[in-house]
Parts: C-alpha cells; sequence; structure tokens
C-alpha cells in the first residue's frame, strides 16, 4: 500500500517503514504525526483519488529527527560590470519515519488524526424579516 501526501507545498510518494526528508515541522524527536492532506491512496489494483483531498484519509509517521539540508551556493554575477556575490542556504529539515497509512473508512489504532480544515458549520434558524414602520 503506498500514499501520495503534500506537506511544505511539496509531494511524497510514501509507504509503510520509509524514511523521508521534509521541510522542518514543529515535534520533538519520537513524536507521531498525523499528515491529513492524502492526495491519493494504492494498493495493488486499487487506487483511490482525492479532488484534491482524501476525505477521511491520513498518514501516521513518527518524528526521526531534525537536520540541515546540504548547503546550496548562490552565486550571482553580472559580466564586465564588477559584480559578484556569493551566498550559501542550509534548509531546515525533518525526518519522519512512516508507521501507517489509513484509507478512508478503515479503523484507525492511534490517536486521533488533525484535520486542517474547519468543522462544518451548524445551520442555523432563519431570522424572520421585521417590517419597518414609518412613524409619519
Amino acid at each position: 500500500m503506498f500514499a501520495v501526501i503534500r506537506t511544505g507545498g511539496k509531494q511524497y510518494t510514501v509507504a509503510k517503514d520509509d524514511v523521508i526528508a521534509v521541510e522542518k515541522l514543529d515535534g520533538e524527536p519520537g513524536a507521531t504525526i498525523e499528515l491529513g492532506e492524502v492526495l491519493l491512496i494504492g494498493d495493488g489494483a486499487n487506487v483511490s483519488a482525492g479532488t484534491p483531498l482524501l476525505a477521511g484519509a491520513s498518514v501516521s509517521a513518527t518524528l526521526v529527527e531534525h537536520r540541515r539540508a546540504d548547503k546550496i551556493i548562490v552565486f550571482k554575477k553580472k559580466r564586465r560590470q564588477n559584480y559578484r556575490r556569493k551566498n550559501g542556504h542550509r534548509q531546515y529539515q525533518t525526518l519522519l519515519r512512516i508507521t501507517e497509512i489509513h484509507a478512508e473508512g478503515a479503523p484507525r489504532t492511534g490517536g486521533r488524526a488533525r484535520s486542517r480544515r474547519a468543522a462544518p458549520a451548524q445551520e442555523q434558524a432563519p431570522v424572520e424579516a421585521q417590517e419597518v414602520q414609518d412613524g409619519a
């Protein structure tokens, strides 16, 4: 079983026991994280795709460590202008180990999933129209 998730503005194809490096997430090493933005789940020939997200699907992961990526050199130059700038950048990353993929409707064994979507609004009773009386 595999899933395509979205976190940090990027998409990742994950399976159980995969270790992936994503943009920095909050949490301490050893913590369990629920990733609720699941775009696709596949199990052999059965593939479920969301529009854009699958409702009720999530991926559980264990936070392994926080680290920084390799340095990227940013070099700017304009020829014959004596203009050269050299900068470096190291992005913060979080290593995640995928522990479980929850399809929609499947029973969950861990904690409850956190979703970024707001709860559906409750219906309110209709407001009766009030008549305006002229004070003439």
